[in-house]
């Protein structure tokens, strides 16, 4: 009993130490004291079963009242710290009247959104969304289309070959074939995804970069309808005032073929660096279906005829927003992307 009760003088006296203590001091002393399995008072308390009534009762509310007071120094001292921690850390000197900052959510990607809202107009005018494989063959990539054997674009310095004759699609224009050969006319479609080509990396080329096609095959399709579809496309998409023109092309899958220009946002017809001074901006490619790929796909072109279309979704963008740069869209630059934030459909 003797050793218990000096043991708790002992203590008692240790109480002093407490107020001085910094953070890992105070812990310290808080495992060696209070500590569950090691504590010294904790210890004490444990031995009390062996004592005499009477003396437990005496050295239990000694040491009952001692484990209180340590637990009240060891409060005050914890609030003390944090309080000082608050006053002199990353806190202080803040002005708590100044606005918080605004919070980035994230949001759909510009050119995502200019996919799906393309996507949509189509799907408007009676087209239907369809895709394809990013890996095609030489001939559902460039021979179904009509393109020669000796076309540049087959050549390894144009198009990304993975082994033999498969190579990443250079265009979507492989899902029109197997839409063709998959489904007897009438057919629309438009074929949104990635394209590759080994094109550098600058302010109006990327050599990994979104298209759009489209393709509507019917019996008694002409290019009125092919001009009429495209020409609204361009109003609903840009506005209702927009003039369009189309000018002669040529592409192996389309004949005749056409490029379709918009009049320029920027300038309105005026002529500006964007549009190179002569007020109107390339958006896509066009022409009547050729033949020779309706008869690929083992579709009759003698009773069908088409009309086809590819645009990059980028330079859509770019033309509706005046943005200089591609390269814009690829860089994640968020005071960039949050211009045009907008949440998931």
């Amino acid at each position: 009993m003797r050793d218990l009760l000096a043991a708790l003088t002992e203590l008692r006296e240790r109480l002093q130490e407490i107020p001085q203590a910094d953070e890992r001091r105070l812990s310290d002393l808080k495992t060696e004291i209070l500590g569950r399995k090691a504590g010294a008072l904790t210890q004490i308390l444990a031995a009390l079963p062996r004592l005499e009534p009477a003396a437990r009762k005496q050295v239990g509310g000694a040491a009952n009242a001692l484990k209180r007071d340590y637990e009240t120094a060891f409060a005050a001292r914890e609030r003390e710290l944090k309080h000082a921690g608050d006053a002199g850390g990353a806190g202080a000197g803040v002005d708590l009247t100044m606005p918080g900052r605004a919070r980035w959510v994230g949001g759909l990607h510009l050119v995502t959104q200019v996919v799906d809202e393309i996507c949509e107009i189509f799907h408007e005018l009676g087209f239907t969304r369809a895709v394809g494989p990013e890996i095609e063959t030489e001939r559902y990539n460039f021979y179904a289309l009509n393109f020669p054997k000796d076309h540049p674009a087959l050549d390894a310095q144009d198009s990304f070959y993975v082994g033999g004759d498969l190579l990443l699609r250079t265009h979507t224009s492989p899902v029109q074939i197997r839409t063709l050969e998959s489904y007897p006319p009438p057919i629309r479609v438009v074929i949104p995804g990635k394209a590759y080509r080994r094109d550098p990396f600058d302010a109006s080329h990327a050599p990994v970069f979104e298209q759009i096609e489209g393709l509507a095959v019917d019996d008694g399709i002409s290019f009125v309808d092919f001009k009429a579809t495209l020409a609204t496309f361009a109003r609903k998409f840009f506005a209702p005032d927009t003039r369009v023109r189309f000018r002669p092309s040529f592409f192996p899958f389309t004949e005749p073929s056409a490029e379709m220009d918009v009049q320029c946002r920027i300038c309105q017809g005026a002529g500006c660096p964007t549009c190179k001074q002569t007020g109107w901006m390339e958006i896509l490619g066009s022409g009547m279906v050729h033949p020779a790929v309706l008869e690929n796909c083992g579709v009759d072109s003698e009773k069908y005829t088409g009309f086809a279309w590819g645009m990059g979704p980028e330079r859509i963008a770019m033309t509706r927003h005046g943005i200089p740069d591609i390269r814009l869209l690829f860089e994640s630059d968020v005071r960039f992307l949050a211009q045009f934030a907008r949440g998931p459909r």
